[in-house]
């Protein structure tokens, strides 16, 4: 298959490249990008000099791209600009996975709540699809031509508590996560906030109390639920490059026990690649897992305050975007899971 990459300059597009130029089931044909086109995808990407040295930037050009010889478009584009070419590539019977918000949420409302303003095509916000590979099942989702990929913080949240929420074996109010993520996740921006030298040996919460992938968080795990759920989240900056740690504290029920929990985060994920639910005594640990496509957990019971610890560490830039896309991308067509990622 022919894939296209829309977007590709950024970190998360640059993750893209470097997956899909090694990946033995698909031929990276096209890569967009309005400020580099023209130039040379090596020389943007000299770790894959010797791979791609022959592509080259195009432009993104909305009238031309519907006729571009792929079979795949992956955006990795800004929220409210994704949909203006998700709306396009969908009309022409493109496949299209989407790494920018736009899709995330089944509320158009709730959209215009967390990001300040309205849904930019609700009808085609209808017509596509929330797909965490572990966890939503593949009729749901084979035969759609859109398909929304998850959010970094969800992702550290939502692959943990769901089981749990599903199950009702966890309290569905009380539930505070607290996550440190590297200053990637906030794109290539030249501002003063991820400076280095602002950064470096310095962490800081920003967010609070609302910030905008908590409405996908919630959404997700009311779904699981099948009851409405509210959230603590705080997110922070931490002084590293990628990677998010996550730490989720919640109240126990009773009749519930460490090692009930742990059965059933095993029972969902003992066949997925992906997932890793640790041993006890172990906990996960950012350094581990940037550079794969894994997300680490484990669980932990604490009998003085009857609380329950679950802790997740993932690539923010792979797990929590790149890598996840491909994953989809990987079931989608039918080659094998794991293909060009490192779990």
């Amino acid at each position: 298959m022919n894939i296209c990459i829309i977007g590709a300059s950024g970190y998360s597009g640059v993750e893209l490249i470097k997956i899909l130029a090694a990946h033995s089931a698909v031929n990276l044909k096209y890569v967009t990008s309005r400020s580099l086109a023209g130039q040379s995808v090596a020389e943007q990407v000299p770790q894959l000099s010797h791979a791609l040295k022959d592509l080259k930037f195009i432009a993104s050009d909305l009238n031309k791209l519907p006729a571009l010889d792929a079979d795949i478009f992956f955006l990795a584009l800004p929220h409210g600009v994704a949909s203006t070419y998700a709306e396009v590539l969908v009309k022409a019977g493109k496949k299209v996975i989407d790494l920018s918000a736009d899709f995330r949420l089944n509320s158009a409302e709730t959209y215009k709540e967390y990001y300040g303003q309205e849904h930019p095509n609700k009808e085609l916000l209808a017509n596509s699809v929330y797909v965490i590979p572990e966890l939503t099942p593949k009729e749901k989702w084979h035969n759609q031509n859109l398909i929304a990929c998850p959010g970094c913080y969800p992702t550290s949240i939502i692959v943990p508590l769901y089981p749990l929420l599903k199950e009702k074996v966890i309290p569905s109010n009380g539930i505070i996560a607290n996550s440190y993520s590297g200053i990637s996740g906030a794109g290539k921006k030249v501002e003063k906030t991820y400076m280095y030298c602002e950064r470096d040996g310095s962490a800081t919460a920003y967010g609070i109390p609302k910030h905008r992938h908590l409405s996908e968080i919630e959404e997700q795990l009311s779904d699981a639920n099948g009851n409405e759920l509210l959230i603590q989240f705080n997110p922070h900056l931490a002084p590293m490059k990628r990677g998010i740690l996550t730490t989720i504290t919640l109240p126990s029920l009773p009749n519930t026990s460490e090692k009930m929990l742990l059965s059933i985060l095993n029972k969902y994920y003992d066949d997925k690649p992906f997932v890793n639910i640790l041993a006890k005594g172990k906990f996960p640990d950012t350094n581990h897992v940037v550079g794969t496509n894994r997300i680490d957990i484990s669980l932990n019971y604490d009998p003085r305050t009857k609380n329950i610890i679950i802790n997740s560490a993932e690539d923010n830039l792979l797990k929590g975007a790149s890598g996840q896309a491909v994953q989809i991308m990987n079931l989608l067509i039918g080659c094998k899971e794991t293909e060009g990622l490192i779990a």
